[in-house]
């Protein structure tokens, strides 16, 4: 295209020579000019729009870049923070393994600790056993010594005996020595076994038995020489004498006459002295308490019977109410029986009831609680065995903040059940056989004596009952305070039977149901001593029982010696049906 400044000298060339032409290409310079502007304006909107363009995809450009970088920046961050977490994981990690390991150390620490004082216990009791074993052979060795002067005693009448006298002293001079022995074996080796008390009572025994045939050979001989010197004189006075002459020498019944009145010579039923005493300390207790309050059971008052009736069913009902319940209501009941001893008051059959309504109310609920208790061990748990867990449970919470009612507790136990103490009473001359059978526990009705199964079977109850109190404690009082009536009652009981010839079909019941309920608790406590006398009860008192036992009473003592031989085999005392675990608290 011809530049602008050409144009106009053309049109100056053409303007003299040619007007109209001229006035043509000015018009066209005029278009082309406008054109040209157009031209101009539609390239400058075009640069505009690429400008705009441009600027826009800058934009975008720096958005993008933006964005990549808050991306980058953000993957920086989660890798950072992921960096924290698992470094913070790890530290807990640490910190966890740490408190286990420190928790570890502590339980191996503890256990030692435990072990140690276990130990140390253990060997206390052992050599507290070993202790009394000794002084038990040292009275035993004592008595022998008395029985052997009376068999050298019996010398002058050696020459009226058919028999030879020296074999009767060589035998209990063989018996003295062998009692020397074991005490000397015993001194060389700390102290005495169980084992070694148990061989010398067995020859303590045999002297004893030696002694008693000389006296009756002598007794014999004696009457045989008197008989002789009164044939010469008087023959009638002899024949008199010969009717009389059994009737006159008959012994008395002994002390372990059952209830048949079948005597058993060879059961000897001597109870310890101290045990005895304590026997007798809970009764004239247990006496003491009845005569304290006299005056309300007595009362003709009727106000007075009144309180008496209402304070009775406030002590024995909720008693009554103990089963195999949820821990939550025995608390209740246990919480009742607590705040009625404690003298507040209580609902029963719709009343308030407080033993401070009378001076002797305190008394009177405190010997009917106990028994009630016992009644229900003769009872309930004779009938459903389970049932002595949560009635001992009470019962020895009550025993821990009542201890009143404890002692009362025991003295209608032994009262119902002396076998409870253990004790066997004895009868003595003059006593009605009647008597004689309430004091051994029978129930005698109109003259009739109850049947053996039932008289065992609520021996058995109340046997259970005590087994199941030494063991449990109640699990809402004061750790701290020891059992009022504990393990080692037990273990005393469980020695004492075991010192005691046994008595047929109740031995062998008793110690069953006592092994089953409290076996398991004795052996984590008493450990190896205890398996050493379920041994000495296999090797040693099965075979008295089993020769007092006769046929028709062999399925107690078998029941007894299955449940040993399988404890032993199994080297384990399974935990009692019935026993109460966290899970009952818990419901």
């Amino acid at each position: 295209m011809p530049s602008e400044g050409r144009c106009w000298e053309t049109l100056k060339a053409l303007r003299s020579s040619d007007k109209g032409r001229l006035c043509y290409y000015r018009d066209w310079l005029l278009r082309r000019e406008e054109g040209l502007r157009l031209w101009q304006e539609e390239q400058e909107r075009k640069v505009q729009a690429l400008s705009e363009m441009a600027s826009e995809q800058l934009k975008r450009f720096d958005e993008w870049k933006e964005l990549k970088q808050h991306k980058e920046f953000q993957d920086l961050r989660e890798v950072m923070e992921k960096s924290s977490r698992e470094a913070l994981g790890h530290q807990e990690k640490l910190k966890a393994e740490h408190r286990h390991r420190a928790k570890i150390l502590n339980l191996k620490l503890r256990e030692a600790e435990q072990q140690r004082v276990k130990q140390a216990e253990q060997e206390r009791l052992r050599k507290e056993e070993g202790q009394i074993r000794l002084r038990a052979l040292y009275a035993l060795q004592e008595e022998m010594l008395q029985l052997s002067q009376q068999l050298d005693a019996s010398e002058q009448h050696k020459a009226l005996l058919k028999v030879d006298l020296a074999a009767f002293q060589t035998r209990g001079n063989q018996l003295c020595s062998l009692i020397s022995g074991i005490i000397r074996a015993s001194s060389e080796s700390s102290y005495p076994t169980a084992e070694s008390q148990a061989e010398a009572e067995r020859a303590l025994r045999e002297m004893r038995d030696l002694l008693m045939n000389l006296g009756q050979e002598i007794t014999r001989a004696c009457e045989d020489k008197r008989r002789q010197d009164e044939e010469e004189a008087q023959v009638k006075l002899q024949e008199a004498q010969m009717q009389q002459g059994p009737e006159a020498h008959k012994e008395p019944p002994a002390p372990s006459q059952g209830p048949g009145g079948k005597q058993n010579e060879d059961l000897q039923v001597k109870v310890q002295d101290i045990t005895m005493q304590w026997y007798q300390q809970l009764q004239d207790a247990s006496m003491q308490c009845v005569l304290t309050f006299e005056g309300l059971t007595n009362s003709k008052d009727s106000q007075a019977k009144k309180i008496k009736m209402d304070l009775q069913k406030a002590a024995t009902i909720p008693v009554s109410q103990i089963s195999t319940i949820a821990g939550s209501k025995l608390k209740e009941i246990f919480d009742k029986i607590h705040s009625l001893l404690s003298g507040k008051p209580v609902q029963s059959g719709g009343r308030s009831v407080s033993v401070t309504l009378n001076p002797q109310g305190l008394d009177f609920v405190q010997y009917k609680l106990a028994e009630k208790f016992v009644k229900q061990g003769e009872e309930e748990v004779a009938s459903h065995h389970e049932a002595a867990f949560p009635i001992a449970v009470v019962a020895s919470g009550i025993w821990e903040l009542h201890p009143r009612v404890g002692d009362l507790i025991l003295a209608h136990l032994h009262k119902k059940c002396p076998y409870s103490v253990p004790f066997y009473p004895t009868f003595k001359e003059g006593m009605a056989l009647e008597d004689y059978q309430r004091m051994l526990g029978y129930q005698v009705k109109d003259s009739k004596v109850e049947q053996q199964d039932n008289f065992l079977k609520r021996m058995s109850g109340m046997i259970r009952l005590y087994a199941a109190i030494i063991q449990l404690r109640w699990p809402y009082g004061n750790r701290q305070e020891i059992h009022p009536h504990g393990l080692n009652h037990g273990w005393r009981w469980l020695a004492q039977i075991l010192n005691m010839e046994p008595l047929s079909d109740v031995t062998a019941t008793l110690l069953f149901d006592f092994l089953e309920v409290c076996g398991n608790a004795l052996m984590k406590q008493y450990q190896v001593q205890f398996w050493k006398m379920l041994i000495l009860i296999k090797e040693d008192y099965f075979p008295r029982i089993e020769a007092i036992t006769s046929s028709g009473q062999m399925g107690s003592f078998i029941r007894l010696k299955q449940f040993l031989e399988k404890c032993l085999q199994h080297k384990d005392i399974p935990v009692p049906k019935g026993f109460l675990t966290s899970s009952f608290w818990r419901s």
